[in-house]
């Protein structure tokens, strides 16, 4: 979190994402949760995990420890975090040792700034014995403390949703600008002045580029890695074209494959694949690039200021970034967990997302309007006759009101996600 200010203004926010680690430790022994560096994992797992021992792997003393005999960390203790685990890889084939020999009677949380999920290593070692979570910047709910809103969420895939299943947050939304400017990064929260914000993402990009990747990777030309970035971000909640970020960057199409991993693999952005009835062929085609925060993908683009955002033509893919947010924490915490699609056909129809919660699907689209009327709606109606057996379509909006534009169709403010 945010420790720069004072303890009279400073106050931890919860996160949703703890009554699903304590459901999931009731019957696994290992929980793995990978996030960007910032999204606030370190503050959660000590706030939200008083009983569990603490133990953080960029303390270098605890660093040696962990190398040479990492078992004399948890001797002692049944409930252990260890936090910046991917700094000891080896360590995950020690912890899987451990829960064997004591039949799975002591706990692990393990904890990185990387997608631990993606590293061979640790998926090995740690097979049936751990579950994966990723933490994302907060959402709104979290920021508000009105958790109203992952109420919504599940009531959207009722079959025979009443509007007066939906809660109406109390909150008052400032203009769509101050969000995506802004963030949803947890040390913001009590940064007002969007130049504050502004300053601040470009300390987190700096950090990034100067101490997470060169820990992380050989990356050969900073200045390359940031030029393929900023292109991103001018792509983000597009389809990606590597042979056409080489080709406007200037970096070989391999170094650019490279990258994107890097990207991925660090948590910075995430790729979202398209829907397909047939889930055999979802991995197949191009996916469409979100970065973890629309914030980042805003500065990087080079838009600082609300009156340069309320002209730029990606207004809309911010937007959507935004969206895309808050409907991953949505899904992480949900049980079962939801997975993210998107449609795109050869005949013009698109929607944004597709959201899949075990044998329930809703099809979601974006809009960058406060009054989103039935002609909004074009693409979800050819999407649901198309596909029968979805119920309902949900548009979301930056206004204020909850209604039906149609007998399957819905609209909703985006803060109410």
């Amino acid at each position: 979190m945010n420790k720069n200010h004072s303890a009279s203004e400073w106050k931890y926010k919860k996160r949703v994402l703890k009554r699903v680690i304590d459901c999931i430790l009731q019957d696994f022994p290992v929980v793995v949760l990978s996030g960007a560096r910032q999204v606030g994992k370190s503050t959660f797992l000590q706030e939200e995990f008083s009983d569990f021992t603490y133990f953080s792997m960029d303390d270098f003393s605890l660093f040696e420890q962990a190398k040479v005999d990492p078992v004399s960390l948890w001797k002692d203790a049944n409930k252990v975090i260890i936090d910046e685990a991917q700094k000891v890889p080896e360590i995950f084939s020690v912890v899987k040792l451990t829960v064997d020999k004591t039949r799975r009677k002591k706990k692990f949380i393990l904890s990185g700034s990387s997608d631990l999920l993606l590293m061979k290593n640790v998926t090995d070692s740690l097979a049936g014995r751990a579950i994966y979570l990723q933490m994302y910047p907060l959402t709104i709910g979290e920021i508000t403390e009105n958790f109203t809103n992952f109420l919504n969420f599940e009531a959207l895939f009722e079959d025979d949703l009443a509007l007066n299943q939906l809660k109406r947050p109390l909150f008052k939304p400032k203009p769509i600008e101050y969000y995506l400017i802004k963030g949803f990064m947890p040390p913001l929260i009590y940064v007002e002045g969007l130049q504050s914000a502004v300053l601040w993402w470009e300390s987190y990009v700096k950090t990034y580029l100067e101490k997470d990747l060169r820990d992380f990777a050989r990356i050969e030309s900073l200045i390359d890695f940031r030029r393929v970035m900023n292109s991103l971000a001018f792509r983000c909640a597009n389809l990606v074209n590597q042979t056409e970020i080489a080709r406007d960057t200037g970096v070989s199409q391999p170094t650019v494959y490279r990258y994107l991993n890097l990207l991925e693999t660090t948590s910075i952005i995430r790729r979202v694949f398209p829907y397909f009835s047939a889930r055999a062929k979802r991995m197949i085609k191009s996916p469409k690039i979100f970065f973890i925060d629309p914030a980042l993908a805003v500065y990087l683009s080079g838009y600082n200021e609300t009156k340069m955002l309320q002209k730029a033509r990606e207004k809309g893919a911010f937007f959507e970034n935004l969206v895309f947010l808050h409907l991953k924490v949505n899904c992480e915490i949900s049980l079962p967990k939801g997975e993210v699609y998107f449609y795109r056909d050869t005949t013009g129809v698109e929607v944004d997302f597709i959201v899949e919660k075990g044998a329930k699907t809703v099809a979601f689209e974006v809009k960058l309007t406060d009054s989103p009327t039935l002609r909004d709606a074009k693409n979800l109606l050819r999407f649901l006759e198309k596909f029968p057996a979805f119920q309902k379509g949900v548009i979301i909006h930056t206004g204020k009101e909850v209604k039906w534009l149609h007998s399957k169709i819905l609209a909703i403010p985006w803060w109410y996600l």
